[in-house]
Order: C-alpha cells, then sequence, then structure tokens
C-alpha cells in the first residue's frame, strides 16, 4: 500500500508543509519469534528508485545494517583533531576492521555449528576490544608504573 503523508510545521510565523510518500509492506510472520498473523512495516520513502513497498523493506534493511556497522564502530574509533583526510579514512578503516575481526572470530569460533545455522553465544564487542587492548599493552610493554630508586617524599602526599 502506497499513502502520501503531509506533514505541516510552523516555526515563528512561517508555516510550510512537506509531502512525502508513505509505504506499508505486510508480510506474514510464519510462527517467527512464536507470533502469527501479518506483520506490517512502514516506511517514508523518498527515493525515486524504491517504487513498491518490497523494494523499500529490502532498502532500508540494507541502512539499518550500515547504520548498526557504524554505531559499533563508534566505540573503536580513534579520536584525532587532524585536518588530515588520509589519517582520518585510517583511524576509520581500522575501526571497521576491528569490528571484522570480531565478527569474524565469533563467528569462527565462538558459534556452535547446529542445523538450521549457528548459534552465537554472548560475546559482546567492549569485551573484545578489552582484550585487544590489553594485549597490545602487553605486546608494546607499556607501563603504568614508572619504579623509582628513592620512596617518595611527603611533597607527594596531600
Amino acid at each position: 500500500m502506497q499513502y502520501t503523508h503531509n506533514l505541516t510545521t510552523s516555526y515563528d510565523e512561517y508555516e510550510w508543509t512537506v509531502e512525502f510518500p508513505e509505504m506499508i509492506d505486510c508480510t506474514y510472520k510464519n510462527g517467527r519469534y512464536d507470533e502469527h498473523g501479518v506483520a506490517r512495516h512502514g516506511y517514508a520513502v523518498d527515493a525515486p528508485f524504491v517504487d513498491e513497498p518490497r523494494q523499500a523493506r529490502s532498502h532500508y534493511s540494507k541502512r539499518f545494517g550500515i547504520e548498526a556497522s557504524y554505531r559499533l564502530s563508534e566505540s573503536t574509533i580513534i579520536s584525532t583533531t587532524t585536518q588530515n583526510p588520509t589519517r582520518r579514512l585510517l583511524f576509520v578503516v581500522l575501526s571497521l576492521l576491528i569490528q571484522n575481526v570480531w565478527r569474524y572470530l565469533h563467528w569462527e569460533y565462538v558459534a556452535t555449528p547446529r542445523r538450521g545455522g549457528r548459534r552465537l553465544w554472548w560475546w559482546p564487542f567492549e569485551e573484545f576490544v578489552d582484550m585487544v587492548t590489553r594485549a597490545a599493552w602487553t605486546a608494546l610493554a607499556v607501563r603504568r608504573a614508572v619504579p623509582s630508586n628513592r620512596p617518595p617524599d611527603d611533597r607527594s602526599h596531600r
């Protein structure tokens, strides 16, 4: 089904209306998640290549995967103030590479093979990032304390 939706808003003394097509795609649940009946998914679509509700569902399902990947990569992206686009791109690529390594290890070594697909066990991305960070600290011999020859005097106590 396809409808046209008008959204009217005002700001100060100005008022404007935005008109966009709205599509509703209906699918049968077929016992998925122990539910039966019809599932209705609504999409506000303003893309010239989407003509049918099924195309909207296909397009938005890919977009959801992209947004979820971006949200996940935000936790490993390196914060920087550099304006160099090459360096910034390198940081984004490293972040996505870490995410893909986690997905590969999760699928190959943590998930259990079974009929109907693998069973994914709980292994959060943050735990993987902590493991990689600890391994990097160990491999690079990062010290958290600096040894000294003398004990601290009373100037260091407050």
